[in-house]
C-alpha cells in the first residue's frame, strides 16, 4: 500500500492535569504533525498508553483523530493484544474502522506463543479483518520474536495481511524479510534509531515515535532515504544493493547528516521510557503537557532539562 509509505507516527495520547484525556491537545498534535510533513498516522498503538485507556476514552480517541485529521492523510488504528477470539470481533467491526486505511496490531504478548501459534493468529484475524493488517513485531515487550520465516510465511499465506513493523533491533532479521518479501509487502521500522538504516536497505519507512515531535526533520530523512534507496518500490532490497556499491553513508548525504542531528534526541525520548520522553519534547515545544498514567510516571526535570537544552540547540 503506496500510501503507508515514509513517516507515519505513533501518537501519543495528551492527558490533562487530572490524567483526562486531553482532547484538545490532541487535536493541535494531529495538525502539527499533518502541517509538517508526517505521511499518515497511527492511533492507539503502545505510544498512545492504550492499556490504560477505557473504551469511552478510546473512542474519544478515535473520534477526534478522525474528525482532525478529515481525510487529509492515511489513518492506521492500534488493534492488539494476545485474545485472539477477541481482537477478531475488533478487527472484524467496520463501523469502528470507518476513517481508518490499515489495522496495526502486535504480535501476542505475555502468553509467548510458538511461530506457530503466532501464525495461526494473524491467520485468524486476517480471516475476518475490515481493513488490512500490519503486523507489529517488538519482542522487547511482548516476550517474544516474530521469526523472518514466520514473517514471510504471512506475507505469502494472506492478502490481507499487508505488512510487518519490524522493531526487533536486529537488521540482519530486517535484512532477511527485506530479501524475501514478496512484491508489495511494506517492511516499516517500528524502531527510530533504525529507521534510515532500514531505508536505505529497501524498507519502505517507519512508523516513528520521535517523528511526532521533530516532523519535518525525521520526515525529510525517511523521504530522502526513500528517494536515494527505494526507487520503484517492490523488492527495492535488491535494487538498491545493486545500483551503487558505495558505503551507505557515503551514498546517502543529507539523510545521514540529519539522522546524526536527531539521535542524540532519539537516546533522550527513550532514556526513561516511552512515552514519557516523546511527552516531555512535545511539552517543550507547547504542544501538550506531559502527563503520563500510572505505572509509568513523567520524564524526571533533569530529562526535561536536557530535551529543553537540546531543542535550543537544534532550533
Amino acid at each position: 500500500m503506496e500510501a503507508l509509505r515514509g513517516m507515519g507516527v505513533a501518537l501519543i495520547t495528551p492527558f490533562n492535569a487530572d490524567l483526562r484525556v486531553d482532547v484538545a491537545g490532541l487535536t493541535k498534535l494531529v495538525e502539527y504533525n499533518i502541517t509538517n510533513g508526517a505521511n499518515y498516522l497511527v492511533a492507539l498503538g503502545t505510544t498512545a498508553e492504550n492499556a490504560t485507556l477505557t473504551q469511552e476514552e478510546k473512542d474519544l480517541v478515535i473520534q477526534t483523530i478522525v474528525e482532525v485529521t478529515n481525510n487529509r492523510v492515511p489513518l492506521v488504528l492500534g488493534i492488539g493484544g494476545n485474545n485472539t477470539a477477541l481482537l477478531q470481533q475488533q478487527v472484524s467491526d467496520a463501523k469502528r474502522l470507518e476513517g481508518f486505511d490499515a489495522i496495526l496490531s502486535v504480535s501476542p504478548y505475555y502468553n509467548r506463543p510458538s511461530q506457530e501459534g503466532i501464525y495461526q493468529h494473524y491467520m485468524a484475524l486476517a480471516a475476518v479483518a475490515a481493513k488490512p493488517i500490519i503486523m507489529y513485531n517488538v519482542p522487547s515487550r511482548t516476550g517474544s520474536n516474530m521469526e523472518p520465516e514466520t514473517i514471510l510465511r504471512l506475507a505469502n499465506a494472506s492478502e490481507n495481511i499487508i505488512g510487518i513493523k519490524e522493531a526487533g533491533g536486529n537488521m540482519e532479521q530486517a535484512r532477511s524479510i527485506l530479501k524475501d518479501r514478496p512484491d508489495g509487502f511494506l517492511v516499516l521500522s517500528g524502531d527510530d534509531m533504525l529507521a534510515l538504516p532500514m531505508v536505505c536497505e529497501g524498507g519502505d519507512g517507519v512508523i516513528s515515535v520521535l517523528g511526532q515531535g521533530l516532523v519535518s526533520s525525521f520526515s525529510e530523512m525517511i523521504r530522502s532515504g526513500l528517494k536515494n534507496f527505494s526507487k520503484g518500490g517492490d523488492n527495492a532490497f535488491a535494487k538498491s544493493s545493486s545500483r551503487d556499491s558505495r558505503p551507505m553513508g557515503e551514498r546517502s548525504g543529507k539523510a545521514y547528516k540529519t539522522h546524526n542531528t536527531l539521535v542524540p534526541a532519539i537516546d533522550l525520548i527513550f532514556e526513561e521510557g516511552n512515552p514519557a520522553g516523546i511527552k516531555s519534547l512535545l511539552s517543550s515545544l507547547g504542544i501538550c503537557e506531559d502527563h503520563v498514567r500510572l505505572p509509568l510516571v513523567k520524564a524526571t526535570e533533569s530529562l526535561a532539562q536536557k530535551i529543553k537544552a537540546f531543542l535550543n540547540d537544534f532550533a
